[in-house]
């Protein structure tokens, strides 16, 4: 018998789960409204014109990868047809008759849709990728959703053989739908903003008003919009960019993995601008990806590495502290902490008046070397203690313009400071940093016990 399963997810475009789409069932008239809504949708991302970059190859290959798969594909469906924009495997058409296409079972799918056995399964046994020479037995898919709701199109992996795969493999592959998503987010945020700057050339005073807020809707796509609440913890975080025209490389985020368990990460992709944001965009979702498939953050940071260097339009690196939380039994929380070429965190120990550096003894950058190392470290926060993530900007700013402020000058910074909250040193920082005169991004993640 084949295994056709749904699950309930907890994210924003998750929970906007009934879209257009299901008004087939409510009527001719209403379906065809929809339809009509969800190809008016299409449009405005104008995704049938996407370029292959390599953005979404990557996405495709990562699903293989994942699902130990010998096909994956990213599909874009309109009216009529089935595109795929990607794909991952010999023999896989470029387009195919919407009607003949697994994908659309997942299109109008809640959640991940699973056919273990596509012959024994009716809705998919008539396929002609099941029935013609790929001879598919197995096929999963995860629909690409809007923020408000309409479903462009699928991430799709299939095998020429039955399985059954376990519901957190089906979560990863409703991320790499998320990570697809964003990627029409971040090329229509750029189209918009590349067509206001040609439109308003000629009047740069006022365009970098407008030019800024573009930068910044953008630059916010890249951050957690806010921090999770966790009992026993102090969150507080703090994102500076070096010009308000200009998207950045840094980003941080902390996300709950369940059982009283939470993951973050703060990091640096090399460079600046659009092509930046792209790649932090594709290092955000893998790590919150990889923190769901893999217990060891080294594992996750290695799994990013080998995404990045099959990345050969953007060839870019970056640097990250990726880390587990979990309550100690003792009090506090116990830490491990992976590092991927990154500054290392400071222990700030009110009770013993010491500031501690914190990082793994090895860890390279991540992107750069095919056969870079990562290690981790484990250590107690207890209570009183924050643990403080920052990124180069700060550290390397030269307030005299010539002496680097350093890792030493923000150690004795924040020693001076030992008895104020997690929230109030964060403050603190953030006042500081203009007389810093930085020229890089700034990102701050703090974690009070």
């Amino acid at each position: 018998m084949t295994a056709l399963s749904s699950h309930a997810f907890d994210s924003p475009r998750r929970a906007t789960s009934r879209t257009a789409i299901d008004a087939l069932d409510l009527g001719p008239d209403l379906a065809q409204a929809a339809e009509a809504a969800r190809l008016a949708a299409l449009a405005r991302y104008d995704v049938e014109h996407t370029a292959a970059d390599g953005a979404f190859d990557r996405i495709a290959r990562l699903a293989a990868r994942w699902f130990d798969a010998p096909y994956a594909s990213v599909s874009i469906i309109d009216a009529d047809l089935v595109r795929f924009t990607a794909t991952y495997g010999d023999g896989l058409p470029a387009h195919t008759e919407r009607h003949d296409a697994l994908c659309t079972m997942a299109m109008t799918h809640d959640g991940p849709f699973v056919a273990s056995d596509t012959l024994a399964n009716p809705a998919t046994a008539g396929s002609a990728f099941v029935r013609g020479d790929l001879g598919i037995r197995f096929y999963a898919g995860a629909p690409i959703v809007t923020a408000d709701g309409f479903r462009l199109g699928t991430v799709n992996v299939y095998d020429v053989v039955p399985r059954t795969v376990s519901d957190d493999r089906a979560d990863i592959l409703m991320e790499l739908a998320d990570i697809a998503m964003d990627e029409f987010e971040l090329r229509l945020s750029a189209a918009t903003t590349v067509r206001a700057e040609r439109e308003l050339r000629t009047r740069a005073e006022a365009d970098s008003a407008i030019i800024g807020d573009y930068a910044a809707v953008l630059q916010r796509t890249l951050l957690p919009p806010s921090l999770p609440t966790i009992e026993g913890l102090t969150l507080a975080s703090h994102y500076h960019a070096s010009s308000p025209l200009q998207v950045g490389g840094d980003f941080y985020d902390v996300f709950a993995l369940g059982k009283d368990r939470w993951a973050f990460f703060l990091g640096d992709v090399q460079g600046h601008g659009a092509g930046a944001a792209a790649v932090t965009s594709l290092v955000r979702y893998t790590l919150r990806a990889a923190a769901l498939h893999h217990d060891d953050p080294t594992e996750g940071l290695a799994e990013l590495n080998r995404l990045l260097l099959m990345d050969t339009s953007h060839q870019r690196f970056c640097t990250v502290l990726f880390g587990v939380i979990t309550p100690d039994p003792r009090g506090g929380f116990r830490v491990t902490l992976a590092t991927g070429g990154h500054p290392p965190a400071l222990l700030l120990d009110p009770a013993r008046g010491e500031v501690h550096e914190i990082r793994s003894s090895t860890g390279m950058f991540v992107g750069a070397l095919p056969n870079a190392t990562f290690s981790a470290c484990s250590f107690r926060l207890q209570e009183g203690q924050t643990l403080l993530l920052y990124t180069d900007g700060i550290t390397e700013a030269r307030p005299d313009g010539r002496t680097m402020f350093g890792e030493d000058g923000l150690a004795q910074f924040t020693q001076a400071r030992l008895g104020l909250s997690t929230t109030k040193m964060v403050e603190d920082l953030v006042a500081l940093i203009p007389d810093l005169s930085p020229i890089d991004d700034i990102a701050l993640l703090a974690l009070g016990a």
